[in-house]
């Protein structure tokens, strides 16, 4: 294994990295830029560098201050984690040169998935479906591939992934607009301004399938997660196993992402990115060659830490195992906690963390990368922590996580808590049948200025609930009158009054 392994990157996922390298006994080297001096993640690890001031581009994204702590620190090895230099092909490359180890695939594999347009024809070489598409360098080619294509279409960024410099057209008349706006975003977002084309799938379901190879031929796939719930193309909660997909589709997905790395001598933690029609169509998206946000649901079904295994393979270390050895149990879902306001179209809310109170209980797993006292700001991903539960049976899963959601507090800062709250509860989702186009049809009842009822107490909770609140002060001469006419669901959640009296000592 590795001397010493520097973490290049920030927030909650430095913090899960920094985890694993401590209980494999590695020593950790984290960074960090001027707006980070607080950040939780420092104090996970065994030593720490200044990088620069706060634009990623002066710290994050700079490979000649990444390189230059890891040699200072004496580091043999650099993990990436997602974002920033995680998919840059010449960045692997120089890692290679100055002899640090790049914990990840290899760079031919990164550059030859990492431009959108040549994976798609790569793909289509290997016998993977993908979605029918064709340029848009320019408006007319645009128009041009869009009326072969038939509309809606799709324009998404050549270089990029996240879902920014992606727009959905409806008509001819939206092109001229959309195109522009995803022009100027795919160069703000990844210095280059190249768009292509898709056929839109509609009421398509985001299925994706995670592979894990290492340096010696061993490869497997980890299943399948669900990320059809979207905001902007963002992925807002995801599950594994997605609800409804029939073993056949899942096998022909398993095998087609396994097809589909093997074409490019995959030897890292990577995902296959598909879109699934209604009638279990599919059809390959993109591969991220990286570690995913919501690898933890994969982790918590399959019980391996990929994060390790990545180490390993890095470490020249072979698999150890096939696809017959893995095995996943029960579901898992994953709720994407942002300093974010949902009313204001997912707008980021940065400010002071005054107070941050994580859920806890059984099948609980919380990944933060802020604290109490951590002051966010508009330099980075406005995510406050990543919260998973984990159950035998979805039913049980969606349960956990509606206690976890209730059970949670963020202070000082506009959250999207209520929204995934509300989300958790919409019969959509609830039975599974969902697909990316939920969050639009059901806005009006997820941007509700009243949430739904959290639960349904009986009238022994509802006043045990309403002196609870009294003691903490909220005193009122009308309260119990008000008790006698309040319907259920407009009294505190119970969760949320027992963590108050925590706090306030009573």
């Amino acid at each position: 294994m590795f001397r010493k392994v520097l973490v290049a990157n920030r927030g909650e996922i430095a913090v899960r990295i920094l985890r694993t390298l401590r209980e494999m006994a590695v020593p950790s080297v984290a960074v960090y830029s001027e707006a980070d001096r607080d950040a939780p993640h420092l104090d996970h690890a065994d030593e720490v560098y200044l990088l620069g001031a706060a634009p990623a581009a002066e710290s994050y994204l700079s490979a000649d201050k990444l390189l230059g702590v890891a040699h200072r620190a004496r580091c043999d090895a650099l993990i990436p984690g997602y974002g920033f230099l995680s998919e840059n092909a010449g960045f692997a490359r120089r890692c290679a040169a100055e002899g640090v180890t790049f914990v990840g695939p290899n760079a031919e594999a990164i550059e030859s998935m990492g431009r959108k347009p040549e994976a798609r024809a790569l793909m289509a070489r290997a016998g993977v479906p993908i979605v029918p598409g064709g340029p848009a360098a320019t408006l007319e080619e645009a128009r041009s591939t869009a009326a072969r294509l038939g509309y809606p279409v799709m324009l998404k960024a050549a270089a990029g992934g996240g879902g920014r410099g992606m727009r959905l057209v409806q008509e001819a008349a939206e092109l001229p607009a959309a195109f522009e706006r995803a022009q100027r975003e795919a160069l703000g977002s990844f210095a280059d301004a190249t768009v292509y084309l898709e056929k839109a799938v509609v009421q398509a379901r985001h299925i994706e399938i995670q592979v894990l190879g290492d340096r010696h031929g061993g490869l497997v796939h980890l299943y399948d997660r669900d990320c059809s719930v979207q905001r902007r193309h963002q992925k807002v909660v995801e599950e594994s196993p997605s609800p409804h997909l029939p073993e056949a589709a899942l096998q022909g997905l398993c095998e087609t992402a396994l097809r589909g790395a093997r074409s490019v001598g995959y030897d890292s933690v990577g995902t296959f990115e598909f879109l699934v029609d209604a009638e279990n169509n599919f059809y390959f998206l993109e591969m991220n060659t990286r570690l995913q946000v919501e690898h933890p649901i994969t982790e918590l079904c399959t019980g391996l830490d990929l994060v390790r295994e990545m180490l390993r393979v890095a470490a020249g270390e072979p698999l150890g195992y096939t696809q017959q050895d893995v095995s996943r149990r029960g579901a898992a879902i994953e709720c994407r906690i942002y300093a974010e306001d949902p009313s204001k179209g997912f707008l980021p809310s940065p400010g002071l963390v005054e107070y941050l109170s994580a859920a806890e209980g059984p099948g609980i797993r919380h990944d933060a990368g802020v604290c109490t006292g951590y002051r966010m700001g508009f330099d980075y991903d406005p995510m406050i922590a990543k919260l998973c539960a984990w159950a035998p049976t979805r039913a049980l899963a969606v349960e956990r996580m509606r206690r976890a959601l209730d059970e949670y507090d963020v202070r000082g800062l506009t959250t999207n808590l209520d929204f995934q709250r509300r989300l958790l509860r919409v019969p959509e989702f609830v039975s599974g049948r969902y697909d990316t186009g939920f969050i639009e049809r059901n806005r009006q009842l997820l941007l509700a200025s009243e949430a739904p009822p959290l639960h349904e107490p009986d009238q022994a909770m509802a006043a045990a609930v309403l002196l609870a609140t009294l003691a903490e002060g909220q005193r009122s001469a009308e309260a119990p009158r008000a008790l006698a006419g309040a319907a259920p669901g407009e009294l505190p959640s119970a969760w949320a009054t027992a963590a108050r009296r925590r706090r306030l000592g009573y």
